[in-house]
């Protein structure tokens, strides 16, 4: 029995076929209805994840890794299979989703901390922790509207790995932030692996895949094509990449 038992998922969506940008072809589409095409973003995609494990999930742009992630997270609802998870999820997807432009670092921390499950005494007492972490220390008390992304970004890493409880879901999380920044959120990594935290890693990059995961999935066209070590299935995908098929 594993933690997460994902049984034959299948997500479609239904995208519009045409464009209507200008208030002439919205009001000349009220006159004929709009065609959709079916995408077919998951097809039958079934596996186990085992308390304490890091899966892998590789594939090219739009091959269903976010849409599966999603659903796991419960952000989605599959259109046929089932997923079950016995335990919390904690999702780092579209950080900066949430967050108020007009209030602080201090206020959003707190605001967002509070929605993933942490107390406010843990966030007041962890404050300086999550911005040193961050680097946002001299950003403290500005609205969170004069941040970059990148500093949104982190934010939200910050917050996120304070507040991971069993099942940590990282999206590209190696991608964000200069070296300085990397660094600290795979020793966080590897402080949550060696406490039997079990985590689900989506990423492009092969180094990232073949060294922090014991086992990988590679979707295709909405579809498991392997599943294998993570070094196994990142030479895999680069040969998907460098073939072109």
């Amino acid at each position: 029995m594993g933690l997460i038992e994902v049984d034959a998922v299948s997500k479609a969506f239904w995208i519009p076929n045409e464009r209507r940008d200008t208030v002439r072809e919205h009001f000349l589409g009220l006159l004929r209805p709009r065609r959709f095409d079916r995408l077919q973003a998951l097809d039958a995609v079934s596996f186990t994840l085992r308390q304490g494990e890091t899966l892998g999930v590789m594939g090219r742009n739009g091959s269903g890794k976010s849409t599966l992630l999603k659903i796991v997270c419960g952000v989605y609802a599959p259109d046929a299979g089932k997923v079950i998870v016995r335990g919390a999820v904690t999702p780092i997807l579209e950080l900066g989703v949430g967050w108020n432009p007009e209030l602080d670092a201090v206020d959003n921390i707190l605001l967002i901390g509070s929605v993933m499950g942490l107390s406010l005494g843990e966030l007041r007492r962890d404050m300086e922790e999550i911005l040193a972490f961050a680097e946002l220390e001299r950003f403290a008390n500005l609205k969170l509207k004069h941040y970059s992304t990148g500093m949104s970004a982190r934010l939200g890493y910050a917050v996120a790995f304070k507040a991971v409880r069993d099942v940590l879901v990282l999206d590209e999380i190696f991608a964000v932030g200069d070296a300085g920044f990397r660094k600290r959120c795979e020793e966080r990594y590897w402080q949550l692996h060696a406490q039997g935290h079990t985590v689900i890693v989506v990423s492009h990059d092969p180094r990232t895949i073949a060294g922090f995961c014991d086992r990988a999935l590679l979707l295709d066209g909405g579809r498991i094509v392997m599943e294998d070590t993570g070094v196994a299935v990142a030479d895999r995908y680069v040969s998907l990449l460098t073939s072109g098929s």
